[in-house]
């Protein structure tokens, strides 16, 4: 397995404080941001290569998101760079952004093409702090005769897949990932059965069958000499199955894989790709980022699915981001402040540990009376996801500017 996690330093690059950097800054008053205060963001951003493909094509791959990339005009990457240079978050999960190994034609085009150019007259922005591994989206697997073709949906190995980008230094060596966990090995799963009872996958589909559609990420970040593990993930959609519902309970066991992760009683059955064992100690900092494909209120998730983290003690607990933009989008709909993608649900979350403190937080969603609607006005705009975001205090001891 190839993980790619770089440090980029040049004169495209912000220059960061011990700190943080002048330009991370709140969108909304861009002097009110404290040094100490971390901006941490999630986005899916729609950015695989079914995007960039010419209509009709009879094959995609992720080389169609590289041309996209470097020719740095792409408007619907320009205003996914915009939305970015807005919110200005230090850290950011981009969901739904094709793994491209070699990172000269994937990320850090995205980087140099997009985000450290301006955006509508912006200031650029920059990551010098990157990680992405691969994913079980696309991967064959060798059985034939099956119900599982795949290891998780996707035309090419690599589509739907995720990176991280920080402004913070990555603690290269002790990042895990748990692509290749077994979900038969997760105590009382809820893999799918038939109507008789048996097990939906045949004997062979259960015994190599990957828990995690595309990954789970522990990344650990130094921010100012405190760590934050970043537990990132982008679970299937619960739909698209039938009555075993067999996304529905792989969704519900891709989320409790983080509940179980960051409870100590429970952290017993994890390896990660290397074989280490365990979980998180019981006083570490964590947020957990991604579009999780889940709701507690709305849509078509196994019960509890998303209780397993709201409710959750050490998740904090703080009230959900909001947008006026969703409230528009669906006038009718009680929980639309709430939303995060047109299509009307909380899906994306960044979720802090309770020992995180919380300081506010948001959906990026602009009314249509706003001059950035034009950003979010369509699918093809930027994405059919928004942004969420979530300002964090940190000690002002570990964290006083210079």
């Amino acid at each position: 397995m190839r993980h790619i996690l770089f440090a980029l330093l040049g004169a495209g690059v912000l220059s960061l404080s011990a700190c943080g950097s002048s330009e991370t800054t709140s969108p909304m008053n861009l002097e009110s941001q404290e040094p100490y205060e971390l901006r941490i963001a999630t986005f899916n951003v729609s950015m695989e290569a079914d995007n960039y493909a010419s209509e009709g094509a009879s094959e995609v791959s992720s080389d169609a998101l590289t041309v996209a990339l470097a020719n740095g005009e792409h408007s619907q990457i320009q205003n996914i760079a915009e939305i970015i240079q807005r919110t200005r978050p230090q850290i950011i999960l981009l969901n739904e952004f094709d793994y491209i190994a070699d990172s000269s034609k994937g990320i850090d085009l995205f980087r140099t093409n997009y985000l450290n150019q301006p955006q509508n007259g912006l200031s650029p922005i920059d990551y010098p702090y990157v990680y992405l591994a691969p994913v079980n989206t696309g991967v064959k697997t060798q059985l034939t005769d099956s119900n599982l073709s795949m290891f998780g949906f996707g035309k090419y190995p690599g589509q739907y897949a995720m990176v991280l980008l920080s402004q913070y230094p990555i603690n290269t060596d002790q990042v895990r990932t748990f692509q290749k966990f077994l979900w038969k090995d997760m105590p009382s799963h809820i893999m799918p059965s038939n109507e008789q009872g048996e097990s939906w996958y045949d004997e062979d589909a259960v015994s190599i069958m990957r828990l995690s559609s595309k990954s789970h990420w522990d990344v650990p970040i130094n921010v100012c000499g405190e760590t934050i593990h970043v537990l990132a993930s982008h679970p299937t959609p619960p739909v698209f199955d039938g009555a075993e519902d067999r996304n529905g309970r792989r969704n519900f066991d891709e989320i409790r894989f983080w509940a179980d992760y960051i409870t100590p009683q429970t952290a017993t059955y994890h390896y990660d790709d290397l074989g280490n064992t365990g979980g998180l100690a019981a006083d570490s900092h964590f947020v957990i980022l991604g579009d999780l494909n889940a709701s507690s209120v709305e849509g078509d998730a196994y019960p509890g699915a998303m209780d397993q983290l709201l409710k959750h003690p050490r998740v904090a607990n703080y009230p959900a981001p909001t947008s006026e933009g969703g409230k528009e989008n669906r006038p009718d709909n009680s929980y639309a402040a709430n939303h995060t993608a047109y299509w009307g649900m909380r899906a994306d979350y960044v979720l802090p540990s309770s020992t995180l403190n919380v300081v506010t937080s948001g959906v990026y969603w602009p009314t249509s009376t706003e001059d950035e609607y034009r950003l979010v006005e369509s699918r093809q705009a930027s994405s059919d996801h928004r942004m969420v975001w979530v300002d964090v205090k940190l000690s002002k001891d570990s964290c006083a500017s210079d």
